[in-house]
C-alpha cells in the first residue's frame, strides 16, 4: 500500500472518531453517530489533505532563513556602529 493511500486512511479514521467525540461534547451539534462519523470522515480525509499540501510549503517558506547570514548580519553592523559612533541613540536634547 503506497504512503499517500495509508495516511488517507489514518486520516478518514481519526476523522471518524474526532466526528463521534465533538458529538458528544457538543450535544447541539450532535447528527447522530452515523452522521459523526460520515461528517468526521469528510472531515479528517479534507482536513488532512490540505494540510498535506501546505505544510510542505510553509516548512520550505520556513527553511530559507540562513542563520550564518543573519549572524553575519549583525556582525557587520555592530562593527559599523563601533566605527561611526551611535549616532542614532544619543540625545540631542542632551547638549
Amino acid at each position: 500500500m503506497s504512503g499517500t493511500l495509508m495516511n488517507l486512511i489514518v486520516q478518514i479514521i481519526a476523522g471518524a472518531i474526532g466526528g463521534n467525540g465533538a458529538g458528544a461534547a457538543l450535544k447541539h451539534l450532535n447528527l447522530g453517530t452515523l452522521g459523526n462519523t460520515i461528517a468526521g470522515a469528510i472531515g479528517g480525509g479534507a482536513g488532512g489533505q490540505l494540510l498535506s499540501a501546505l505544510i510542505p510549503a510553509l516548512a520550505g517558506a520556513a527553511g530559507t532563513t540562513d542563520i550564518g547570514a543573519l549572524v553575519g548580519q549583525r556582525t557587520v553592523s555592530s562593527r559599523q556602529v563601533a566605527r561611526c559612533g551611535n549616532v542614532s541613540t544619543q540625545n540631542p536634547r542632551a547638549a
